[in-house]
């Protein structure tokens, strides 16, 4: 029998096309990109745009046949618009090898619909995006792929 990737036929389930214009909808995008992992190179910021974009290799916590075929990835792009201004710490930018493992998204509310969105890394390195309004989008750009690993994400406590 030949290997070949999984298929969104496979599971019946669809891609991911989803939206978060508030704290609550940022939540399920959080939770549906945790342990994502991304090159350095694969973050994008646009200042004439306002847009800030990752494209990721997402872990598919949704996919229930996780145990039938295995676990899964598929790459995806994080999308931020109304980006203001974009801050990092604990990121070597310079260093083009470097493979980030998004932990966390979410929002700090400001003033009159402001605020931060703020991407929690692995290693205690962080990406705050200043932004006019929370709008967030995470749409799937690829077909499901066995994960590398062969294993699921986990963090022991």
């Amino acid at each position: 029998m030949t290997e070949r990737d999984a298929s969104f036929e496979d599971g019946r389930e669809a891609p991911i096309n989803l939206g978060a214009f508030d704290p609550e909808d940022l939540q399920i995008l959080s939770s549906l990109t945790q342990d994502a992992v991304f090159p350095i190179t694969e973050m994008s910021w646009r200042p004439g745009g306002r847009r800030f974009a990752l494209l990721i290799n997402r872990f598919r916590w949704e996919d229930a046949g996780r145990e039938r075929r295995g676990p899964e990835r598929v790459r995806s792009l994080l999308v931020v618009d109304n980006v203001l201004r974009v801050a990092s710490q604990g990121i070597d930018r310079d260093d083009a090898d470097t493979i980030l493992s998004l932990l966390s998204v979410t929002f700090v509310p400001g003033e009159e619909g402001t605020g931060h969105v703020l991407l929690t890394l692995a290693g205690d390195g962080a990406i705050r995006l200043d932004v006019e309004a929370l709008e967030v989008t995470l749409k799937d750009v690829t077909r499901p792929y066995r994960a590398p690993s062969k294993k699921t994400p986990s963090h022991p406590e």
